[in-house]
């Protein structure tokens, strides 16, 4: 069984938007911590320092000489804990370069979106312990060594690892435990159908959720999408304050009373966007096939029709093909009208 030492090296496995957040809040109090990430990033951290800036608390500059960062996954071997930010589509490589560098006691935490990477870490790097954990808000690579928290919201990782909590938690990065990680994650992923649609759009988040045409398309997905779960055995556990079957109706709601109770459940900064509008920005491959695509797959298992996750599946897949960033495409043009 591992135990986590009192004063852990934290490796972030993964530096891009969510690992270089998450850990530059972790070494701002004070905590262990190392980068694993590309050579792009280390150079921009080199030249920068790592900028935190968050939409409603004051910015954090950690200078590059307090900041050490490898390409080099052999750095693993030093790591009592493993915090995985890397895409979806990467998760059997770092879980293989894991298995041939971490040592057998180091704990592995999966910050992914997604429903199936906590598992193939598991598999892949086996016997290590793994975690499940859950980043409910948005993070945006600004450039020049800033990474920007847009939205609001508490990580959750998975309970029953002695120590974790321990080590993460800290005054700038709120951790929880839950001891139902599955439906944690199902209840993330409806909301997470959103970042599809918002990189559709290519407008700002605020923005869109804010418009009534926007936020029905959003409800008619998560419908379907619950319609699934249910028919799957499936009970999501809330993402937000409201309960997932809930949640179509509130987003169909006229949009002044909308933005009341909105106002209470999450804060978003104006200019916040998802971070799959950011990869069809840099001509990276998104993770639709573990949002979207999950929900197919599943809804295949039980013979039911997914009409609007596959439509903006293929939608965002050519964007990406075309690699011209976010189409900006209308409610009309998404829906398959126009």
């Amino acid at each position: 069984m591992s135990q986590i030492p009192d004063n852990p090296t934290i490796i972030i496995a993964g530096a891009g938007s969510i690992g270089c957040y998450v850990g530059g809040r972790l070494l701002q109090a004070g905590r262990k911590v190392k980068f694993l990430g590309r050579e792009r990033i280390k150079s921009e951290l080199e030249a920068n320092g790592l900028l935190l800036t968050h939409f409603e608390d004051e910015e954090v500059l950690l200078p590059a000489s307090n900041i050490e960062m490898s390409t080099d996954p052999a750095i693993l071997a030093e790591a009592d804990i493993i915090l995985v930010a890397v895409k979806s589509g990467a998760t059997e490589m770092i879980a293989a370069d894991i298995a041939r560098h971490a040592s057998a006691h180091a704990v592995i935490v999966s910050l992914q979106n997604g429903i199936t990477n906590a598992s193939k870490l598991s598999e892949g790097a086996a016997p290590r312990p793994v975690a499940a954990g859950m980043v409910p808000y948005n993070v945006a690579h600004i450039g020049e060594g800033r990474f920007h928290q847009g939205t609001s919201g508490t990580i959750l990782i998975e309970a029953g690892i002695s120590g974790l909590l321990n080590a993460l938690n800290t005054p700038h990065l709120d951790i929880a435990e839950s001891d139902d990680m599955p439906a944690v994650m199902w209840g993330k992923l409806l909301i997470n159908l959103n970042n599809a649609i918002n990189a559709l759009s290519g407008i700002p988040l605020k923005e869109q959720i804010e418009n009534s045409a926007w936020r029905r398309l959003f409800a008619d997905q998560i419908a379907e999408g619950l319609g699934v779960l249910k028919a799957a055995g499936i009970k999501p556990r809330p993402a937000t304050p409201v309960p997932p079957g809930l949640l179509p109706l509130l987003l169909r709601l006229p949009t002044p009373i909308f933005r009341i109770i909105a106002a209470r459940m999450v804060s978003i900064d104006p200019l916040a966007r998802s971070s799959m509008w950011e990869d069809l920005q840099k001509g990276r491959m998104t993770e639709i096939d573990e949002l979207q695509g999950a929900l197919v797959r599943l809804a295949e298992t039980v013979n039911i029709d997914t009409p609007i996750c596959r439509r903006i599946t293929d939608l965002i897949r050519a964007a990406e093909a075309a690699g011209d960033g976010s189409p900006k495409l209308d409610v009309e043009r998404i829906r398959g009208g126009g």
